[in-house]
């Protein structure tokens, strides 16, 4: 499998297009070539290319920042002297200062396959700068780790924010290069785009589905994503962020488990087979526990529920994770009704709104818990419209 930037350096015709102009490269840690070379520095060894500036998202092109909101000054790269522009920090879209340093922008990010992972924002955001100020984006597209299945109720009107760009579902199941085609189609955009195509890429090919597997390492994009398994849970564990619950940060893995001091691990796996055992499948619940270094119950040993989907148990296609977490959450109001479950915090600069419902697009996922005589059947009457409806809007911008 070849990914985008690699077949930008080793196809002089895919280049010719950028001769003579001033590019720029938005990207992140896990920005590299096949043999590990950050994008950047392989794009300013290339004698085709004038790399003249550069992006980075949340977390930065370092990757060095931990949580939500903690934002990243602009600077210039030491070695390659270069701006280096944050869209996470005093702005999240690109200024005129910054669109004025480039002809085209490459947009090499690896993504999560998840609505709320804010890269997807961001390529909404240098779209429409782009298509205001005149400028090409191109996508050296990368796999969606999380593969094509689809999953989660779609973003409701007036709930857009950094972590929902548009009415799409928590777990989108397309590549950047075809969000981008989404993108351009549902806000009318005027933009010149192009996407340089994965090179051997079955999204539904086994074992990866669509992630190479002992093909390419794994780097972090963000700093709480460390492996693949993470990506395959993620469209249910981040809505940990909106809860009192660890995700996991602050463990050796993050974002594949949660839990609290004040819970009982083995009860809430039954009653969540209980409530809703066609649910579990493509997955195996573990009890553990956890003591995070940091972040949320930092300190304090936490009876634990871990997402296993490694090994031969994981099945791909029968795996929901985002219902597999609403279903913990239902678990836990059914043991503990009165549970302190939801955060109340300026998630993602949405002032005035749950987490958990900026994070859901909308309060029907939190409704659904809170609500005693709700049950899984209520849950599904909602999202499996929603989930087939986005399977035909998606269609035509599909790829591979």
């Amino acid at each position: 499998m070849k990914f985008g930037i690699d077949r930008l350096l080793a196809e002089p015709e895919l280049r010719a297009a950028l001769q003579g102009r001033r590019v720029a490269l938005l990207g992140h840690p896990a920005s590299v070539t096949a043999d590990l070379t950050h994008s950047m520095d392989a794009l300013v060894a290339c004698p085709d290319i004038n790399l003249t500036a550069a992006f980075g998202p949340q977390h930065g092109m370092k990757g060095d920042l931990q949580d939500n909101m903690m934002e990243t000054e602009d600077e210039t790269d030491p070695i390659h002297g270069i701006p280096v522009f944050s869209l996470y920090g005093e702005v999240r879209r690109p200024t005129g200062q910054s669109m004025g340093t480039f002809d085209v922008i490459l947009v090499d990010l690896q993504d999560l396959g998840c609505r709320i992972y804010t890269f997807v924002t961001t390529l909404l955001y240098v779209l429409e700068a782009a298509a205001e100020k005149g400028k090409e984006v191109w996508v050296l597209d990368r796999p969606n780790p999380a593969g094509r299945p689809v999953e989660g109720t779609i973003l409701r009107p007036g709930w857009e924010s950094f972590v929902g760009a548009g009415p799409m579902p928590m777990r989108h199941g397309m590549t950047l290069g075809e969000m981008g085609r989404w993108f351009i189609d549902h806000f009318k955009l005027d933009v010149a785009y192009r996407v340089i195509e994965i090179e051997g890429y079955d999204p539904n090919a086994g074992p990866g589905f669509g992630w190479p597997l002992n093909e390419r390492v794994w780097i972090n994009p963000s700093p709480n994503a460390p492996n693949l398994f993470m990506a395959r849970d993620y469209a249910g564990t981040v809505m940990l962020e909106g809860t009192t619950l660890s995700e996991g940060r602050g463990s050796t893995r993050p974002l594949e488990l949660f839990g609290a001091p004040d819970i009982d691990a083995r009860a809430v796996i039954t009653e969540m087979q209980r409530l809703a055992p066609q649910w579990l499948g493509g997955c195996v619940l573990r009890d553990c526990w956890i003591l995070p270094t940091f972040h949320k119950h930092a300190g304090q040993l936490c009876s634990s529920i871990q997402i296993h989907t490694e090994g031969p148990a994981y099945d791909h296609f029968a795996f929901q994770p985002w219902r597999v977490q609403a279903l913990g959450f239902k678990a836990i109001r059914s043991l503990y009704p009165d549970y302190d479950l939801w955060r109340d915090f300026p998630y993602e600069y949405a002032f005035g709104k749950l987490p958990i419902d900026v994070i859901n697009g909308s309060p029907i996922l939190r409704e659904w818990v809170d609500d005693a005589g709700a049950d899984a059947g209520d849950l599904d009457a909602v999202a499996r419209p929603d989930e087939a409806a986005w399977v035909e809007t998606r269609r035509p911008h599909l790829i591979y």
